[in-house]
């Protein structure tokens, strides 16, 4: 019951965002394929909604211990893998959202990639969500890639991949997409490659 729960929270959310005031046939087929992606991802739906469940306990976290000090910087979870990427000028910024992230229940590994630097305000954001946004939209188009399995996260430059390949040929597909990609200083992967379906 807890899980369709949240089931039914991600599509409503999924469904508000993405159609607005559709008509209820428009809002029906959102709310299937929303379903049908957290399907076709790997581990399919109760994994999609255990990092979803994962990624929303930690944000809430941050919220209540200073929105503002955590604003910029993103959650990614993957099969209860969570990465944190973002910057922050305060180290001590830094070592409390790690904690406050290791708090949230079911997380397996916590990937800390959190930098302390100055920020280089809308220009860098806007410059980091474009570069994002091509890669995806590579990945997308991509027939050797099954691209819903792979999140990209882009902070000054450096991107962030993480997801689950099929195999090492998929997995070095993605990187080289995102190597060629303009504006894109270094490319950090935590992808793995799946293992046998029965483990």
């Amino acid at each position: 019951m807890f899980y369709f729960n949240i089931f039914l929270a991600l599509m409503s959310l999924s469904v508000v965002t993405i159609l607005g005031g559709c008509t209820p046939a428009g809002l029906a087929t959102g709310a299937g394929a929303t379903a049908g992606v957290a399907a076709a991802r790997e581990g399919g739906i109760k994994s999609s909604l255990t990092d979803a469940r994962i990624n929303a306990d930690i944000s809430d976290r941050w919220f209540k211990y200073d929105l503002n000090t955590f604003a910029k910087l993103n959650i990614t979870v993957n099969q209860g893998r969570v990465l944190l990427t973002g910057v922050v000028q305060d180290p001590q910024d830094r070592v409390e959202a790690v904690r406050l992230a290791w708090q949230a229940e079911g997380v397996k590994q916590l990937i800390n990639e959190i930098r302390i630097a100055d920020s280089e305000g809308l220009k860098g954001y806007l410059k980091d969500t474009w570069v994002s946004a091509q890669i995806r939209t590579s990945l997308t188009f991509d027939r050797d890639v099954q691209s819903l399995n792979f999140s990209v996260d882009t902070v000054q430059g450096v991107v962030y991949l993480m997801g689950v390949a099929q195999n090492q040929s998929e997995l070095d597909r993605v990187k080289a997409i995102a190597r060629s990609t303009s504006n894109v200083d270094q490319v950090v992967s935590y992808i793995k490659i799946a293992g046998p379906k029965d483990s």
